[in-house]
């Protein structure tokens, strides 16, 4: 266990942005532990989640809450881990709440109601995916391996299916309530590839720019940003990325830099909205949808009415094991995530809004006590829940709460390993080389 004689030199060595340069390798990746992590990683990170054109890999994300929830039990010999509460209570509050409300304003019976807070069960793999690290033990470095493993499989299969995919398999029409893999519309061509490795991989590529001005660094960021705009073509994914580059480059940067920056990034995030189908997002025309998402708010907002209960508490949703859902209940394509928080407010309430975003921005106060500030790859997880909460507003915490919940499993376990379990990183002699160690830092965050 690390003494108290033994934290000054861990803050010591803990604060700059990279490790020295005679530190020694850290050991070898350990094969068992790769394996096992690549493998999982995708079913925690909901990467199939609503890739429908694979039923078996689908099917089995929609269950792998309550299939992997054994591993939670794995908790009970150790410490309390922290956020237990919050989350707890929050799931509590957010699946039971809903439920009855739904029963008075859609008539539907209390336990068919539980099943509309399926999309919620994914915030319990902080719980299994905490267990599966604490029986596992893998290395800060070889978590951080396995993140990019999966972010270098995402950009390669995704430049695959661009370059290989024929014009025949696009689709132009969508199904009520789904949408194609590959899809055609007013934005072209577009593979709804599932990002969330693929962006925290890009997220820690330009941490360690920023720590380092290495030039391959800033290209490998920017080639996943390139095929994330050319090719995904989500709108919520482009705005956001350059929101967080633009916060993590003012961050860092020294205060004359900072300057030049509060010149350089209004211009930067101009260029970008001139972009069509980016500037398309505060668009008003037919073509962006606004006026089936206007036609959603006026009657979301006619339902909750005036009624101070509606509004704090919520008034739940339509089981999803109807087929129309509130479709035929407000006779319109009436889906809650295309209204975002207020989708949320009318589900949850305000209060189960304010737990629903309390998820994320707790996950941003634990990266402090593991020393995310000095590591690429926690600051750039970091980043990851940053990012989840500007494009809220266009892509709801909701969809996928999962990633979430996974990033701050791995800040609790990081800030738990003991400092003789630290590995050590090496010199970056290549791209694939540079995963520093999560070094134990001051309790309280360091100021920049």
């Amino acid at each position: 266990m690390m003494t108290a004689a033994s934290m000054p030199q861990l803050i010591h060595r803990s604060t700059p942005l990279e490790p020295m340069e005679d530190e020694p390798a850290g050991p070898r990746l350990r094969w068992r532990q790769m394996a096992v992590l690549v493998m999982l990683l995708p079913l925690f990170g909901q990467s199939f989640h609503y890739v429908k054109a694979l039923p078996p890999l689908w099917a089995l994300s929609k269950a792998f809450p309550l299939l992997s929830l054994p591993l939670a039990f794995l908790l009970i010999r150790g410490e309390r881990p922290p956020f237990t509460r919050q989350l707890a209570l929050s799931m509590l509050w957010l699946v039971l709440v809903p439920s009855v409300t739904a029963m008075f304003s859609f008539q539907q019976d209390f336990f068919t109601g539980l099943t509309a807070q399926v999309k919620l069960l994914p915030l319990l793999y902080f719980f299994s995916f905490l267990g599966l690290l604490r029986w596992l033990k893998p290395t800060a470095r070889e978590i951080a391996t396995g993140f990019v493993i999966c972010a270098a499989i995402t950009f390669i299969l995704l430049a695959v299916f661009w370059l290989l995919v024929p014009q025949r398999y696009y689709s132009g029409t969508y199904v009520i309530g789904d949408a194609p893999f590959f899809s055609s519309d007013n934005r072209g061509n577009r593979i709804r590839m599932p990002m969330f490795f693929g962006i925290a991989g890009i997220f820690y590529w330009y941490r360690c720019f920023l720590n380092r001005y290495r030039p391959v660094w800033l290209l490998l960021a920017a080639a996943g940003f390139g095929l994330v705009m050319g090719v995904v073509r989500t709108r919520a994914m482009v705005l956001g990325l350059v929101g967080v580059f633009a916060w993590s480059a003012f961050k860092t940067a020294r205060p004359t830099v900072r300057m030049l920056l509060a010149l350089l990034i209004p211009a930067a995030l101009y260029l970008m909205s001139n972009a069509s189908y980016v500037g398309s997002a505060f668009s008003t025309s037919q073509a962006s949808g606004i006026d089936v998402r206007l036609v959603t708010i006026n009657e979301a907002l006619d339902f909750l009415g005036t009624s101070p209960i509606h509004w704090i508490f919520g008034v739940g949703t339509i089981s999803p094991l109807d087929p129309a859902g509130l479709i035929t209940y407000f006779n319109h394509f009436f889906f809650l995530a295309d209204i975002t928080w207020l989708g949320v407010v009318f589900e949850f309430g305000i209060v189960g809004a304010i737990l629903i975003l309390m998820v994320p921005v707790r996950g941003l106060m634990l990266p402090y006590d593991a020393g995310s500030d000095g590591n690429p790859f926690l600051a750039g997880l970091k980043d990851y829940l940053l990012y989840a909460i500007l494009i809220s507003p266009l892509y709801p915490l909701t969809l996928s709460p999962g990633e979430i919940t996974l990033i701050m499993a791995i800040f609790v376990y990081i800030r738990e390993l003991d400092s003789s379990e630290l590995d050590r990183s090496q010199p970056d002699k290549n791209v694939f080389s540079h995963f520093p160690a999560a070094r134990v830092a001051s309790l309280r965050p360091r100021r920049s």
